[in-house]
């Protein structure tokens, strides 16, 4: 059975999913987002598999971030977005990938929900 767009992709091996988290970490960096990285969820929820965690300096970039990282995912992978949150505002904008998660914040929401601190059990991921 082939894949289309108009099936979305919710759970995939964990390989698949580091793949789709490194090309959406590769996709920030290369729209200039800072302080990429990339979390191993694995052991610290069963929901999804990995957090891509971005800062972008503008709303307008930010939105770039998310427009291209939407791009490389569905284009290059075949893989669907579930769902947005934050995109008009732009503070944080929150990307559901299914078995990855982005968060692309502004520097100021970065600092004040400081994901990497909560999630602190999580294991970086050499992504580049």
């Amino acid at each position: 059975m082939a894949l289309t767009l108009s099936q979305p992709v919710v759970r995939t091996s964990p390989e698949r999913s580091l793949e789709l988290a490194a090309a959406a970490a590769r996709e920030a960096e290369d729209n200039r987002g800072q302080n990429v990285v990339v979390l191993d969820m694995r052991e610290q929820t069963s929901i999804f598999d990995y957090f891509v965690i971005a800062t972008g300096t503008s709303n307008r970039q930010l939105r770039a971030i998310s427009d291209g990282i939407d791009d490389v995912l569905q284009k290059q992978f075949g893989h669907r977005r579930l769902s947005v949150e934050g995109y008009e505002d732009s503070h944080w904008i929150l990307l559901d990938y299914g078995s990855i998660v982005v968060h692309l914040f502004d520097a100021a929401s970065r600092d004040f929900y400081r994901l990497e601190d909560l999630w602190a059990g999580a294991k970086p991921v050499a992504w580049k």
